[in-house]
């Protein structure tokens, strides 16, 4: 058992009696384990996920980039800030934030701030996903953008307005929306 005396995450491990491939998938595989836990035994089936990085892109008018992406499994075309996979083997995720926001929103950025952590759907994915908050915002080379990128469109917003946006229920991007409220606590706490 943790201590608990500090509020924290624990890893904890299990011995898996057995182990099955459901569905081997492009970028996810869904996989079956059976095992041990609290005296029995339980199975659960959940997806493997590479994990993702995103990036909170803010300029020096305080205003945030934002793509427009379709997403087909809620079939509506929502807004995020530029974010991806870590799926080039050996890549460092800060590595990866900034190949993702060159290729996304076509900017580099001279200061980036690690905002937070967290599993997407940790009862059914083992999804990680790390934020970054990136300033000192100048244009990027030019990227050839693969089929999925070719419509995103790139918009500026105030940072406030998309706050409002998020807390009004208006966005429903999981990456937009805690790198958003993670980035208001960290004005917060600033003052």
């Amino acid at each position: 058992m943790a201590d608990e005396s500090e509020l924290c995450d624990s890893a904890e491990q299990h011995e898996i009696r057995e182990r099955h491939l459901d569905l081997q998938g492009h970028v996810i595989d869904v996989t079956s384990e059976r095992f041990d836990y609290d005296g029995g035994q339980l199975t659960r089936q959940f997806v493997e996920h590479p994990g993702a990085v995103g990036v909170l892109a803010i300029d020096d008018l305080d205003r945030v980039a934002l793509v427009h992406q379709y997403r087909h499994p809620v079939r509506e075309r929502l807004w995020e800030v530029p974010a991806g996979l870590l799926d080039v083997p050996g890549e460092l995720p800060l590595d990866a934030a900034k190949r993702e926001l060159a290729e996304e929103a076509e900017l580099v950025a001279e200061h980036w701030l690690h905002l937070i952590d967290m599993y997407t759907t940790p009862g059914g994915s083992n999804e990680r996903l790390r934020m970054y908050r990136a300033t000192g915002l100048s244009p990027a080379a030019h990227f050839e953008r693969t089929a999925e990128e070719q419509d995103m469109g790139l918009t500026w917003r105030a940072f406030d307005e998309v706050l409002d946006a998020v807390l009004s229920g208006r966005l429903h991007n999981p990456t937009l929306v805690v790198s958003i409220l993670a980035e208001a606590a960290n004005r917060s706490r600033r003052g």
